[in-house]
C-alpha cells in the first residue's frame, strides 16, 4: 500500500471528521474533538488545522463554541487539495535499483509499472472528494 507521511495522514483523517459532520458550517469541532475521534494526537491535528485554514479548505473561530468546518462542501475538496500540502509533489515510488538509476539512461525493469501506479494514485487523489465521508449530500 502507498503511505503517507504523518502529517498528510492526519490532514486526511482530520478532513474526514469534518467532512462526516458537514453541515454548512453549523457545527465546529475542536481539534480535541476531531483527534479524540480519530485516536490521533491533538498537537498535531491542531498543527494540521492551521495549515489547512490558511490553504482555504477550513476554517474555525477560538473560544467558547469555537471550533473548526469546512469551508467548501466536501464535493469540492479532493484528497490531493489534502494531501499536496504535506506531500512532495515529485513523491514517487522509489526505484529499486536506487535514486540515481531511472532517468540516468535505461529505466529499470520495473520503471514503466512503478511510473502507472504512480500516475493512477495521483488520478486517484485528484478525483476523490471528500464527499465519499459525507452520507447525506
Amino acid at each position: 500500500m502507498i503511505r503517507f507521511g504523518k502529517l498528510a495522514q492526519t490532514a486526511i483523517a482530520a478532513m474526514s471528521v469534518l467532512a462526516e459532520r458537514y453541515d454548512g458550517g453549523e457545527t465546529k469541532l475542536s481539534s480535541a474533538d476531531i483527534a479524540a475521534e480519530r485516536q490521533l494526537p491533538q498537537p498535531i491535528v491542531a498543527k494540521v488545522l492551521t495549515t489547512l485554514s490558511s490553504l482555504g479548505l477550513v476554517d474555525g473561530t477560538r473560544g467558547p463554541g469555537g471550533g473548526y468546518w469546512l469551508k467548501k462542501k466536501p464535493t469540492e475538496i479532493s484528497l490531493m487539495d489534502i494531501v499536496a500540502e504535506f506531500e512532495r509533489a515529485e513523491d514517487t515510488i522509489m526505484c529499486p535499483f536506487g535514486p540515481n538509476w531511472c532517468g540516468n539512461g535505461d529505466p529499470c525493469p520495473m520503471h514503466d509499472s512503478l511510473v502507472e501506479m504512480t500516475d493512477q494514485w495521483h488520478a486517484y487523489l485528484e478525483g476523490t472528494s471528500l464527499q465519499i465521508f459525507h452520507a447525506s449530500e
